[in-house]
């Protein structure tokens, strides 16, 4: 998430709104955003809801949440999705923007 905060306005010019989620319950994902004092919106997501409508995977062995990445259009249409193997494995802002300059 603080990749995604590092380049906020990048997305900002390019009309894109960032959504994080994670799968803290409110009260903490609450004070993670307050302590790091991130720019975009984040949700909680500790009953695991949206993780299951966009079958993000879970692996108990790499610390729980696998990382995703999707672009959603401004008409609802999924235009890009990322799942990551690892917690290293989270596409470049400069990847995200690229793609979004093609849509």
């Amino acid at each position: 998430m603080m990749q995604l905060h590092q380049d906020y306005d990048k997305f900002l010019e390019k009309d894109t709104i960032i959504v994080a989620m994670g799968p803290e319950n409110a009260n903490s994902f609450k004070s993670y955003w307050e302590e790091n004092n991130l720019k975009f919106y984040g949700i909680p997501d500790g009953k695991q809801s949206v993780l299951k409508l966009y079958d993000q995977k879970i692996n108990i062995f790499k610390l729980g949440r696998m990382p995703a990445q999707m672009l959603v259009d401004k008409m609802g249409i999924l235009r890009y999705v990322h799942f990551g193997n690892s917690m290293k494995d989270i596409p470049e802002n400069s990847e995200i923007l690229k793609i979004l300059d093609t849509l």
